[in-house]
Protein backbone atom coordinates (compact mmCIF):
# COMPACT_ATOMS: atom_id res chain seq x y z
CA UNK A 1 0.00 0.00 0.00
CA UNK A 2 1.20 3.37 -0.81
CA UNK A 3 -0.44 6.20 1.33
CA UNK A 4 -0.05 9.83 0.08
CA UNK A 5 -1.59 12.83 2.12
CA UNK A 6 -2.81 15.15 -0.36
CA UNK A 7 -3.52 19.21 0.85
CA UNK A 8 -3.56 22.36 -0.40
CA UNK A 9 -4.78 25.78 1.02
CA UNK A 10 -8.75 26.66 0.16
CA UNK A 11 -9.30 27.77 -3.55
CA UNK A 12 -6.20 25.76 -4.71
CA UNK A 13 -7.82 22.81 -6.35
CA UNK A 14 -7.26 19.83 -4.21
CA UNK A 15 -10.51 18.63 -4.45
CA UNK A 16 -10.32 18.47 -8.27
CA UNK A 17 -6.78 16.74 -8.38
CA UNK A 18 -8.73 14.15 -5.78
CA UNK A 19 -11.74 13.69 -8.06
CA UNK A 20 -8.94 12.73 -11.21
CA UNK A 21 -6.75 10.78 -8.78
CA UNK A 22 -9.90 8.39 -7.95
CA UNK A 23 -10.69 8.33 -11.45
CA UNK A 24 -7.59 6.67 -11.91
CA UNK A 25 -8.12 3.61 -9.37
CA UNK A 26 -7.17 5.95 -6.06
CA UNK A 27 -9.01 4.78 -2.87
CA UNK A 28 -9.74 8.20 -1.66
CA UNK A 29 -10.09 8.99 2.37
CA UNK A 30 -11.80 12.87 1.89
CA UNK A 31 -11.12 13.90 5.45
CA UNK A 32 -13.60 16.76 4.71
CA UNK A 33 -16.50 14.28 3.93
CA UNK A 34 -15.32 12.46 6.57
CA UNK A 35 -15.66 15.35 9.11
CA UNK A 36 -19.09 16.23 8.26
CA UNK A 37 -20.23 12.74 8.53
CA UNK A 38 -18.80 12.43 12.17
CA UNK A 39 -20.91 15.59 13.23
CA UNK A 40 -24.10 14.63 10.99
CA UNK A 41 -27.61 14.61 13.01
CA UNK A 42 -27.52 12.37 15.69
CA UNK A 43 -23.80 11.60 16.70
CA UNK A 44 -21.74 11.53 19.11
CA UNK A 45 -19.43 14.50 17.09
CA UNK A 46 -22.64 16.42 16.93
CA UNK A 47 -23.58 16.18 20.04
CA UNK A 48 -19.98 17.24 21.47
CA UNK A 49 -19.96 20.17 19.25
CA UNK A 50 -23.41 21.06 20.73
CA UNK A 51 -22.47 20.95 24.15
CA UNK A 52 -18.54 23.09 23.44
CA UNK A 53 -20.42 25.84 21.44
CA UNK A 54 -24.09 25.65 22.25
CA UNK A 55 -27.50 25.35 20.93
CA UNK A 56 -26.89 28.15 18.16
CA UNK A 57 -24.77 26.20 16.35
CA UNK A 58 -27.65 23.41 14.96
CA UNK A 59 -30.53 24.08 13.07
CA UNK A 60 -34.50 23.82 13.89
CA UNK A 61 -33.96 20.17 12.42
CA UNK A 62 -31.00 19.07 14.51
CA UNK A 63 -28.39 19.39 11.81
CA UNK A 64 -24.88 21.61 12.21
CA UNK A 65 -25.50 24.87 11.20
CA UNK A 66 -21.51 25.34 9.77
CA UNK A 67 -22.21 29.00 8.33
CA UNK A 68 -22.82 29.86 12.45
CA UNK A 69 -20.05 27.60 13.38
CA UNK A 70 -18.06 28.88 10.88
CA UNK A 71 -18.74 32.53 12.40
CA UNK A 72 -17.76 31.57 15.38
CA UNK A 73 -14.22 29.22 15.07
CA UNK A 74 -12.76 31.25 11.69
CA UNK A 75 -12.49 34.50 13.92
CA UNK A 76 -11.14 33.01 17.10
CA UNK A 77 -8.09 30.86 16.87
CA UNK A 78 -9.07 29.21 20.62
CA UNK A 79 -12.57 28.13 19.38
CA UNK A 80 -11.32 26.84 16.13
CA UNK A 81 -8.77 24.61 18.23
CA UNK A 82 -11.39 23.38 20.70
CA UNK A 83 -13.68 22.21 17.60
CA UNK A 84 -10.59 20.50 16.00
CA UNK A 85 -10.17 18.76 19.34
CA UNK A 86 -13.36 16.71 19.29
CA UNK A 87 -13.74 16.54 15.40
CA UNK A 88 -10.51 15.35 14.32
CA UNK A 89 -9.85 12.12 16.65
CA UNK A 90 -13.31 10.87 14.95
CA UNK A 91 -11.46 11.67 11.76
CA UNK A 92 -8.67 10.13 12.43
CA UNK A 93 -10.63 6.73 13.34
CA UNK A 94 -12.84 6.80 10.26
CA UNK A 95 -9.79 7.16 8.23
CA UNK A 96 -8.00 4.16 9.11
CA UNK A 97 -10.93 1.80 9.13
CA UNK A 98 -11.49 3.00 5.43
CA UNK A 99 -7.74 2.55 4.90
CA UNK A 100 -7.42 -0.80 6.50
CA UNK A 101 -10.39 -2.06 4.01
CA UNK A 102 -8.41 -0.65 0.52
CA UNK A 103 -6.01 -3.52 0.60
CA UNK A 104 -2.49 -3.77 0.36
CA UNK A 105 -2.04 -2.96 -3.42
CA UNK A 106 -3.93 -0.06 -3.34
CA UNK A 107 -2.77 3.58 -3.15
CA UNK A 108 -4.74 5.37 -0.55
CA UNK A 109 -4.81 9.45 -1.28
CA UNK A 110 -5.35 11.26 1.78
CA UNK A 111 -7.18 14.14 0.93
CA UNK A 112 -6.37 16.14 4.59
CA UNK A 113 -7.10 20.15 3.94
CA UNK A 114 -5.53 20.87 7.39
CA UNK A 115 -1.85 18.34 6.93
CA UNK A 116 0.46 20.89 7.57
CA UNK A 117 -0.89 22.37 10.07
CA UNK A 118 -1.65 19.15 12.33
CA UNK A 119 1.92 17.95 11.68
CA UNK A 120 0.77 15.16 9.63
CA UNK A 121 3.34 14.62 6.79
CA UNK A 122 4.98 12.25 9.02
CA UNK A 123 1.94 10.07 8.63
CA UNK A 124 2.72 9.60 5.13
CA UNK A 125 4.53 8.03 2.13
CA UNK A 126 4.64 10.83 0.32
CA UNK A 127 2.86 14.27 0.52
CA UNK A 128 1.68 16.05 -2.49
CA UNK A 129 0.95 19.44 -2.08
CA UNK A 130 -1.79 21.52 -4.71
CA UNK A 131 0.10 24.92 -5.03
CA UNK A 132 -1.61 27.94 -6.48
CA UNK A 133 -0.39 31.72 -5.38
CA UNK A 134 -2.28 33.13 -3.00
CA UNK A 135 -3.60 36.11 -4.96
CA UNK A 136 -5.33 33.49 -7.18
CA UNK A 137 -7.15 31.31 -4.50
CA UNK A 138 -8.27 34.54 -3.14
CA UNK A 139 -9.74 35.51 -6.99
CA UNK A 140 -11.20 31.62 -7.06
CA UNK A 141 -12.82 32.11 -3.60
CA UNK A 142 -14.72 35.76 -4.59
CA UNK A 143 -15.04 35.35 -8.04
CA UNK A 144 -16.18 31.86 -8.30
CA UNK A 145 -17.58 30.54 -5.13
CA UNK A 146 -19.23 33.83 -4.21
CA UNK A 147 -17.26 33.76 -1.08
CA UNK A 148 -16.77 37.37 0.73
CA UNK A 149 -13.96 38.70 0.43
CA UNK A 150 -13.12 39.43 4.08
CA UNK A 151 -14.35 35.92 5.06
CA UNK A 152 -12.18 34.33 2.16
CA UNK A 153 -9.31 36.16 3.55
CA UNK A 154 -10.07 34.99 7.50
CA UNK A 155 -10.35 31.14 5.80
CA UNK A 156 -6.80 31.62 4.28
CA UNK A 157 -5.54 32.83 7.61
CA UNK A 158 -6.62 30.09 9.37
CA UNK A 159 -4.99 28.03 7.42
CA UNK A 160 -0.87 27.64 7.00
CA UNK A 161 0.93 29.77 5.03
CA UNK A 162 1.80 28.81 1.35
CA UNK A 163 5.37 28.58 2.21
CA UNK A 164 4.58 26.43 5.32
CA UNK A 165 2.42 23.78 2.84
CA UNK A 166 5.40 23.72 0.56
CA UNK A 167 8.11 22.92 3.36
CA UNK A 168 6.31 19.80 3.91
CA UNK A 169 6.00 19.04 0.15
CA UNK A 170 7.57 16.12 -1.79
CA UNK A 171 6.00 16.34 -4.93
CA UNK A 172 4.28 19.98 -5.87
CA UNK A 173 1.29 19.88 -8.46
CA UNK A 174 1.13 23.78 -10.11
CA UNK A 175 -2.46 24.15 -10.31
CA UNK A 176 -2.49 28.17 -11.22
CA UNK A 177 -3.54 27.07 -15.03
CA UNK A 178 -6.59 25.81 -16.87
CA UNK A 179 -8.46 22.32 -15.97
CA UNK A 180 -6.37 21.33 -19.22
CA UNK A 181 -3.48 21.78 -17.58
CA UNK A 182 -4.03 20.55 -14.59
CA UNK A 183 -5.35 17.25 -15.94
CA UNK A 184 -1.95 16.78 -17.82
CA UNK A 185 -0.06 17.29 -14.16
CA UNK A 186 -2.63 14.85 -12.65
CA UNK A 187 -2.15 12.19 -15.17
CA UNK A 188 1.73 12.70 -15.03
CA UNK A 189 1.59 12.19 -11.00
CA UNK A 190 -0.44 9.29 -11.11
CA UNK A 191 2.49 7.50 -13.21
CA UNK A 192 4.96 8.47 -10.53
CA UNK A 193 2.68 7.06 -8.08
CA UNK A 194 1.99 3.78 -9.71
CA UNK A 195 6.02 3.64 -10.41
CA UNK A 196 6.31 4.04 -6.55
CA UNK A 197 3.85 1.51 -5.42
CA UNK A 198 5.06 -0.84 -7.84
Amino acid sequence: MLRIGLTGGIGAGKSEVSRQLAAHGAVIVDSDLIAREVVAAGTPGLAAVAAEFGPEVLLPDGTLDRPALGRIVFADPARLAKLNAIVHPLVRARSAELESAAGPEAIVVHDVPLLAENGLAPLYDLVVVVDVPDEERLRRLVELRGTPEDEARARMAAQATREDRLAVADLVLDNSGDLARLTERVDELWQQLERRAA
